[in-house]
């Protein structure tokens, strides 16, 4: 049998990813996701191996060592990875989508030149800080930053395979799965 594919997702925050891999996950029961490894401390609800594998500094720097990661980042002071074991495991049963940044992606792609990158675009600047104001838990400095960050995202929207915007999270959701038909 042959491996799933690769798939990587990224956008800027507030462009509704997690929606639309939800989405995704419900219409296609072969998809799986891989759980990214950090060094932040859980918030409050979050489940070791279920949102993250909650991991130490001391650890994740040794798995960086041993090559333990198909991509890896450090931003806000803490460390943020795919562990490489885990996304092999689950593409021995079939294709396995990543939600991850735009530096991670191009590991990735380094790594596995296979791999499919999709770039999902908010409809406009206008909509993207609109979902990032409504989702009310967001102080207006880390609204900016955002922001600010969501332009150099989108700026390394060409080298990935597609682009799609998500105006309507089922119809990005649908168009994601026809790419990853192919």
């Amino acid at each position: 049998m042959s491996k799933g594919k690769l798939i990587v997702i990224s956008g800027a925050s507030g462009v509704g990813k997690g929606t639309v891999l939800g989405i995704m996950m419900k219409k296609r029961k072969d998809l799986s996701f891989s759980v990214s490894a950090t060094t932040r401390p859980p918030r409050p609800g979050e489940i070791d191996g279920v949102h993250y594998y909650f991991i130490s500094r001391e650890k994740f720097e040794e798995m960086i060592a041993e090559g333990a990661f198909l991509e890896y980042d450090a931003h806000a002071d803490n460390y943020y990875g795919t562990p490489r074991a885990q996304a092999e495991e689950k593409r021995e049963r079939g294709p396995v989508l990543l939600d991850i940044e735009p530096a991670g992606a191009k590991q990735v792609r380094e790594s596995e030149p296979e791999a499919v990158l999709i770039f999902i675009m908010p409809p406009s600047m206008e909509e993207l800080e609109r979902r990032l104001r409504g989702r009310g838990d967001t102080s207006e400095e880390q609204i900016k930053l955002r922001m600010e960050r969501a332009v150099w995202e989108m700026e390394q929207k060409q080298w990935y395979d597609h682009v799609v915007v998500n105006d309507d999270p089922e119809r990005c959701a649908d168009e994601i799965l026809k790419i990853i038909a192919e």
